[in-house]
């Protein structure tokens, strides 16, 4: 299952990246001219370098399926996990000595929003066994863990790679302004370059990629734990049990202060 987003922003990830990068701009300005704070070159030493250096470590579809599950990064998700067990107890109690059929139509439909939770109501209503409904869904939860953790790994690879781009062009800099000792006019662009490359990078590490490998591994405990909710509802539903129980099962992996009291 993979969380749903709203179309609305995440006001922390775009208020934390967006909010130090004016900090820093706004630094710039006060402090001179902020012409002197670009340089070509040195943004394709960081940027370009350290996109490829990346992708060298991974793949191209790795990478484009990456960009997607990034850009999500700035988007709130839609379902919590409160949603999530409440959804699961309303259902419990509708099948309380019922047959599975009778979440067809209507009901069924209305679990469109948690798509593991429907997936798993859909193949008991096939005819699935529980066993074999479980490791259906086992199998999708950990198949979509492992593509978190392979983004996650993508941004903290590139964190890494960032600043040691910065460092190239911190030598090239310094190369190319000793190399041209005798003419004065060539000192200051390779001074230019030395020390702004090394500038690009910490800023691309530490203020853009490293924060959103923060919050993916954040999202991705989220969805684990939604996950593993619709896993053990489905289980429990599966196994007919009373509601209050499938509740105690619930609460049983929720953090005290998202537990839930439907029965009080």
């Amino acid at each position: 299952m993979r969380l749903k987003y709203r179309g609305n922003l995440d006001i922390a990830t775009v208020f934390g990246i967006g909010g130090a990068l004016f900090l820093i701009a706004l630094a710039l300005v006060l402090g001179g001219d902020i012409k002197g704070f670009f340089n070509l070159p040195s943004v394709l030493i960081v940027l370009g370098g350290t996109f490829c250096a990346t992708m060298a470590c991974f793949s191209i579809p790795d990478m484009a399926k990456s960009g997607k599950i990034i850009m999500k990064s700035f988007l709130r998700p839609r379902n919590n996990p409160l949603h999530v067990a409440v959804t699961i107890l309303e259902t419990a109690e509708t099948l309380r000595g019922a047959t599975l059929l009778k979440i067809q139509g209507e009901v069924l439909e209305s679990l469109r929003r948690y798509p593991l939770f429907y997936e798993g109501m859909s193949c008991l209503l096939d005819g699935f066994s529980p066993k074999e409904t479980i490791d259906i869904l086992t199998q999708k939860m950990t198949a979509t863990t492992e593509r978190h953790k392979k983004t996650t790994g993508i941004l903290r690879k590139a964190a890494e790679i960032a600043p040691a781009m910065g460092l190239i062009g911190t030598l090239i800099g310094l190369i190319q302004m000793l190399g041209n000792l005798d003419d004065p006019a060539k000192i200051g662009p390779g001074m230019a370059v030395a020390l702004i490359t090394t500038f690009y990078g910490a800023i691309l590490a530490y203020v853009i990629l490293s924060p959103l490998a923060a919050k993916m591994e954040r999202n991705a405990q989220d969805e684990l734990l939604i996950n593993q909710l619709c896993l053990l509802g489905t289980s429990s539903i599966a196994r007919q049990d009373n509601p209050r129980r499938t509740e105690m099962i619930l609460n049983s992996i929720l953090p005290p202060s998202k537990r839930i009291n439907y029965f009080d």
